[in-house]
């Protein structure tokens, strides 16, 4: 019973020993992260009211106002390992080999990051603008490091890695595309009357913008008819239906105006009979 007793005084004045030898420095190691914590916060606040007045983009300001907070606490974090007496170049070492096979383990990660980056500096594309690449195609919704979002057509999202994005072939619509409705007359109709009557069906549609001005104009003469091309400007959001709108809209007035569309049709003869 007294070993027990004697074991348990010991260890409490050792307690006792390392509270009152690393107690301090301990409290101060704290308050340390603590300020370096709301500094960088204060301090991240103030670069990001800075930024905004920049034209940068959102993932742009996002990255730099998170750069600022780290820097800011890493410079507290080793003040703080200091005041413990904790040996900084050992720790260094240490952390660098540890970063180097973190990078082996993580080649996809980094490469993303590294995409991110460029793609955010060098502005291939901006949220907003419709784009092309790596197969798929929509409207860039968001842009950060690692990846880009699309949203597609049919409203669902596609998720690029920023990877894929570099060093591919980049179509970029912008926030406006050219649409393409095709129809076919009879030769027999007064084309410059046709044509006028079509334009005429574009401009009324409140999709189709006035800048640039829409296109009216004969592509082909086929077999059994003269083809003509509508080529409309419309905003991004509107081209999955303007080319339905448009399709409807000849056809309507064609009939009314008593505009021929000839079906395909061919005409065979017969030479000699038996």
């Amino acid at each position: 019973m007294d070993n027990n007793l004697d074991a348990i005084s010991h260890a409490k004045n050792q307690l006792i020993d390392l509270a009152i030898r690393f107690g301090p420095k301990v409290l101060v190691a704290i308050l340390v992260l603590i300020a370096g914590v709301m500094v960088g916060g204060w301090i991240g606040r103030a670069t990001e009211r800075g930024l905004a007045r920049m034209d940068l983009e959102p993932p742009v300001r996002l990255l730099m106002v998170r750069l600022v907070r780290v820097v800011i606490f890493a410079l507290f974090a080793i003040l703080a390992l200091q005041n413990l007496g904790v040996e900084l170049l050992p720790l260094i070492a240490g952390l660098s080999i540890a970063g180097a096979g973190i990078a082996l383990a993580t080649q996809g990660i980094l490469s993303n990051v590294f995409a991110g980056l460029t793609i955010i500096f060098t502005k291939p594309y901006r949220v907003g603008d419709y784009i092309e690449i790596a197969g798929v195609q929509g409207q860039v919704q968001l842009i950060t490091i690692f990846s880009t979002t699309l949203l597609h057509a049919d409203r669902s999202r596609v998720v690029v890695p920023n990877r894929k994005v570099v060093g591919e072939i980049l179509h970029n619509y912008g926030q406006i595309r050219q649409a393409e409705v095709k129809v076919g007359v009879g030769y027999e109709v007064d084309l410059p009357q046709a044509i006028a009557a079509i334009h005429e069906l574009v401009s009324a549609n409140t999709r189709v913008l006035r800048d640039p001005a829409p296109q009216v104009q004969i592509v082909a003469l086929a077999e059994s008819m003269v083809q003509i091309a509508l080529k409309p400007w419309v905003a991004v959001t509107d081209y999955p239906v303007i080319v339905g709108e448009l399709s409807l809209a000849v056809v309507e007035t064609c009939r009314r105006r008593g505009i021929s569309i000839p079906f395909p049709q061919r005409e065979v003869r017969l030479i000699g009979g038996g």
